[in-house]
C-alpha cells in the first residue's frame, strides 16, 4: 500500500505531501524498519522520532516538524490501531462443525458457525450467527449468546448466562462461575450459599485470558456495553460494571461492587464489596478502596485517596527517617532548654 493511500484511509495529513513510498506494515518505534509505519502518542517517545527507521510516524497535530515523514492526526493511537488493522488479518476459521464436537439436539446455532474440536454445547443453548468456538470451549445449558461471538480455546460459559453481540472471550475465561458466598452454621463451619443468579454480558465486550466473572448469588452480575477486561481479573458476584469501562490486569472487584460508566481500574487495583464507584473514576495501579468514590475522581494508594494528595505523600514518605530525626533533635533541644 502506498503511503498516500494509507493517509487517505486514516484521514491523516501527510507531511511532506509528495512522499509516495510503499508501506508493508506497522512496527514499534524502536524496531521499525524502512517500509513500516510507527506512531508516537506519548511525548516521552518524541526523541525516538529522530532515530527510528520507520518510513513514516503517526503523530498528533501539534507534534513538532522533523526530517521524518509524518502522518498528522488528532488521535495517533487510534489511527495506529486502524493502520494495524489494515495490515494484520487474524486467522480465519471456516464454517463447519468438527466431528468431535458434542452438541445437544435442543441447541440452536445460527448460520456460518465454526465449531472446533471437542467443543461441548449443552441443552437449550441459543447462539446467533457467525459464531466461532475454538477447541474445548464448553457452553452450559440454558445459555443465550448473540451474533459474532468468538470464544478462544478453553472458554467456559456456565448455565443460564446471557451474552450479547460481538463479544470476544480469550483463552481460559470463565463466565458464570459460582460467587464466593458462604455463611457460618451454628457450629462456626462455613456453609455454601446457593449461587442461583446469572451473568449478563452486553454487546461489544472483550474479556481477556483467564479472567473470571462470577454469577449473581441471586439476580445477576452485569458487564456493560463496550467494556474491556484484561487478563487475570476477577469480577465478584452481583457486580455491575458500567459501559465503556476498562479493568486492567489482576483487578479484583468484591461482591456487589457497582462501577459507573467510563471507569478505569489500573493493574492490581481492588474495590471492596458493596462500594459504588462513580462515572469516569480512575483508580491507579495497586490502589485499593473500601468506600464509595464520587464521579470524576482519580484515586491512588491503599486505602485509596485523592491522587494529587497521594503524590505529595509519596514524595514525603522517602524523607520520613530524616524528618523523624529532625523532630527528635528539636524535641531534645526543647527539653534541654526547658531543663
Amino acid at each position: 500500500m502506498k503511503l498516500k493511500e494509507l493517509a487517505e484511509k486514516l484521514g491523516a495529513g501527510l507531511e511532506p505531501a509528495d512522499v509516495d513510498v510503499e508501506v508493508t506494515g506497522v512496527a514499534p518505534i524502536e524496531s521499525a524498519v524502512p517500509g513500516t509505519v510507527t506512531f508516537i502518542a506519548n511525548p516521552k517517545y518524541a526523541p525516538a522520532a529522530r532515530i527510528t527507521q520507520a518510513s513514516a510516524i503517526i503523530v498528533d497535530e501539534k507534534f513538532p516538524a522533523t526530517e521524518k515523514t509524518l502522518l498528522r492526526t488528532r488521535n495517533p493511537h487510534f489511527a495506529y490501531a486502524r493502520a494495524a488493522e489494515l495490515f494484520h488479518r487474524p486467522p480465519q476459521y471456516p464454517a463447519g462443525i468438527h466431528p468431535t464436537a458434542v452438541i445437544d439436539s435442543s441447541a440452536h446455532i445460527g448460520a456460518n458457525a465454526s465449531i472446533g474440536p471437542y467443543v461441548v454445547i449443552d441443552r437449550d443453548v441459543t447462539i446467533g450467527n457467525n459464531c466461532t468456538l475454538l477447541s474445548h470451549v464448553v457452553i452450559y445449558r440454558g445459555v443465550t449468546i448473540g451474533n459474532n461471538f468468538f470464544a478462544h480455546a478453553h472458554v467456559s460459559v456456565r448455565e443460564n448466562c446471557e451474552i450479547g453481540n460481538n463479544v470476544l472471550l480469550h483463552n481460559g475465561v470463565v463466565i458464570g462461575s459460582d460467587g464466593f458466598g458462604f455463611a457460618k452454621d451454628d457450629q462456626g463451619n462455613w456453609y455454601k450459599v446457593p449461587q442461583s443468579g446469572k451473568v449478563v454480558i452486553e454487546d461489544n465486550v472483550e474479556v481477556q485470558a483467564n479472567s473470571c466473572v462470577d454469577r449473581g448469588s441471586m439476580g445477576e452480575t452485569r458487564i456493560g456495553r463496550n467494556t474491556k477486561i484484561d487478563n487475570l481479573a476477577q469480577v465478584g458476584h452481583n457486580c455491575v460494571v458500567g459501559e465503556n469501562s476498562l479493568l486492567c490486569a489482576q483487578v479484583g472487584l468484591a461482591g456487589s461492587t457497582e462501577l459507573g460508566k467510563n471507569v478505569i481500574l489500573a493493574g492490581q487495583a481492588g474495590v471492596a464489596g458493596h462500594c459504588k464507584v462513580g462515572d469516569g473514576v480512575v483508580l491507579t495501579a495497586q490502589s485499593g478502596t473500601h468506600g464509595d468514590i464520587p464521579a470524576g475522581s482519580v484515586i491512588s494508594g491503599s486505602p485509596g485517596f485523592d491522587n494529587k494528595q497521594w503524590l505529595r505523600s509519596v514524595a514525603i514518605f522517602s524523607r520520613l527517617p530524616e524528618l523523624a530525626r529532625t523532630v527528635r533533635e528539636l524535641a531534645g533541644k526543647q527539653k534541654k532548654d526547658q531543663g
